[in-house]
């Protein structure tokens, strides 16, 4: 069998551990110290997220989405390809180093979507993002870390705290779908988003391509209406 090849390391900025990359031939792999996150040829459903979430605004016009979260891009191009002409996928990644990973090293994979000319590039923090405008997206799709109990970083926490979810609910416009990816379920988590007067749906699906793999968890929450405080 072909050895894994260490190909760099990218530091998790605000006391994050840092991410480290593999390849083997054409498979890259993404590593947090023995948890692998994500994978190139066993991919986690995060394109599952971005295709249901998306399916659900790509009617409106100039659809507006936030996606917290690069990965290997496929949630991206995902977004992308489930998206109308006249659309903008905000694409907010705090990693200098996956940001350039995906540009140099394994973008052609899922088809360099950060050249798209529909793609907004936010190298910081998504909370951040999320923070500063309200009714400014029709979906925000949240692809970060490994859900409510990430590994990668403590203030991710925020994200998924009452007040994080207020906050990214009232950035949504009418009717606009809130989404998270999580690597397992999570009952107090969805009691948060019921707390923010969010309609809530619970998925379940593979963790890897072909249907094979672990179950992991969706939701998909919508702000009906002018609901919230704002």
């Amino acid at each position: 069998m072909v050895p894994w090849k260490l190909m760099g390391r990218a530091p998790v900025p605000d006391e994050g551990p840092e991410l480290v990359l593999y390849s083997r031939g054409e498979e890259y792999s993404i590593r947090v110290g023995a948890s692998e996150l994500m994978n190139s040829r066993v991919y986690s459903r995060d394109d599952e997220l971005a295709k249901l979430g998306c399916q659900r605004v790509r009617d409106r016009k100039k659809a507006r989405v936030l996606i917290g979260g690069l990965g290997m891009g496929y949630s991206l191009v995902t977004a992308l390809n489930n998206l109308g002409a006249d659309a903008e996928v905000v694409m907010a990644e705090l990693v200098p180093g996956l940001v350039q990973w995906n540009r140099d090293v394994f973008g052609h994979l899922a088809g360099h979507p950060l050249g798209d000319t529909r793609t907004t590039l936010r190298q910081e923090d998504v909370a951040a993002v999320i923070r500063e405008q309200p009714r400014a997206y029709d979906a925000i799709l949240l692809d970060v870390d490994n859900g409510p109990n990430g590994l990668t970083r403590r203030a991710n926490d925020w994200l998924y705290s009452d007040t994080g979810i207020t906050l990214a609910r009232d950035a949504l416009r009418p009717d606009g779908v809130l989404g998270y990816w999580s690597a397992m379920p999570d009952r107090a988590f969805v009691k948060r988003l019921h707390r923010a007067s969010l309609l809530v749906e619970e998925l379940e699906v593979r963790a890897q391509n072909r249907g094979r793999g672990a179950r992991i968890t969706l939701w998909l929450a919508t702000r009906y209406g002018g609901g919230g405080s704002r």
